[in-house]
């Protein structure tokens, strides 16, 4: 792994022990992603050991992020989650299938979580153009299906915002 300078901001994400992991599991599924930086704790801490791995630096769709192994007393939830805007029903399916066939868990809307905890929303760009539709009533048909929906189907939410 090369090293990269240390960006000025950083998404900082708590981990139960598993930061290596989820960011080499981030790094094989989404595009432009890497695993930069693996630090050992030069001591021991309240959840580990000394030479434990501590802190994961990655990037996930070029957003630095460090993965702190912090322990139990954080779990991630929906108040924070990576918004990914697909190109294609096949995107969709590929992301949305690796982070539910890793352990992970469906939501609604085209939400779910990674058997770590973080929220994903796998975003199709015609959802966003559809929901946005200068036309009220289509919007709202595109909306109305979207709100059935676990993983987005981008044929219904256009079928829908067809009427």
């Amino acid at each position: 792994m090369v090293s990269k300078p240390i960006p000025k901001n950083t998404v900082c994400l708590w981990y139960d022990g598993t930061a290596l992991d989820a960011a080499t599991f981030y790094a094989k599924t989404f595009p432009d992603s890497s695993v930069d930086a693996v630090h050992h704790a030069p001591g021991d801490f309240p959840d580990g050991k000394k030479g434990d791995v501590l802190t994961v630096n990655f990037t996930v769709m070029g957003i630095p992020c460090i993965g702190l192994n912090g322990g139990p007393t954080f779990k991630p939830d929906e108040a924070f989650s990576f918004q990914v805007a697909t190109d294609d029903q096949a995107e969709t399916d590929r992301l949305w299938n690796a982070i539910i066939g890793n352990g992970g868990q469906e939501s609604a809307c085209g939400w779910c979580k990674d058997k770590w905890g973080l929220s994903w929303q796998i975003t199709p760009r015609a959802l966003i153009e559809a929901i946005t539709d200068p036309d009220p009533a289509a919007a709202k048909r595109a909306f109305d299906a979207m709100m059935t929906m676990h993983k987005i189907d981008i044929a219904a939410i256009e079928k829908a915002r067809r009427g």
